[in-house]
């Protein structure tokens, strides 16, 4: 099995880097903002679906998809952009919400956990990051697959803790928001989904 000393090092590293604002973590805040902390959970949930797929799919070794991703990089991304603007300027565009439990009924929680998969998996650079950056943590002395299982399973159970704690935030800026000023509600929430669309163009291969 891997040293203690490394494995604490892929934690630390790895935790710095999740706790870098990117596309997951503007759509779970604008959501959480403008739904709540209960449901930007729900969006968290997505992304880390995502995360667990993204993780499979470089400790499976299947190299070859890997490859498909990288050719499609722009495409892939692209997508996600529009998908996210799309999204922004539905909520940026929608009416003042009351802050209330009754209009958090409303809303879709499949759709809150959809969009959570739909805008990490159309994030390509997250897949091909995972496949640059997990080897980098392995001892070549012990066999790769185990190692590698423990590195991804380690850096999903960060990710979704971490992304826990986005939403958890936005819920608690939602809660200094009173129903008053629902629109400037939609619109902080939407602005934080515009600006996971502009983290999205601004990707690039690493």
């Amino acid at each position: 099995m891997m040293s203690l000393e490394l494995y604490f090092l892929f934690v630390t590293a790895a935790t710095l880097l999740i706790l870098t604002p990117g596309p997951n973590v503007s759509l779970i805040v604008g959501n959480s903002i403008s739904h709540g902390t209960r449901l930007g959970l729900f969006t968290v949930g997505g992304t880390t679906t995502a995360t667990v797929l993204q993780i499979a799919l470089v400790v499976g070794g299947m190299t070859s998809l890997l490859a498909l991703a990288s050719d499609a990089f722009d495409w892939i991304r692209w997508a996600g952009v529009a998908y996210l603007i799309y999204l922004g300027i539905q909520q940026w565009r929608a009416p003042a919400a009351l802050l209330d439990e009754g209009s958090r009924r409303a809303v879709s929680l499949r759709n809150l956990f959809a969009q959570g998969i739909l805008v990490a998996i159309t994030n390509p650079k997250t897949l091909l990051f995972h496949a640059a950056f997990l080897p980098q943590f392995v001892d070549p002395a012990v066999a790769a697959g185990p190692q590698l299982l423990l590195l991804g399973a380690t850096y999903t159970a960060l990710a979704g803790l971490l992304d826990c704690g986005w939403a958890w935030a936005g819920g608690r800026l939602r809660g200094r928001l009173d129903a008053r000023r629902g629109k400037l509600v939609n619109r902080v929430s939407g602005g934080c989904i515009i600006g996971a669309a502009i983290g999205l163009a601004l990707a690039r291969r690493p």
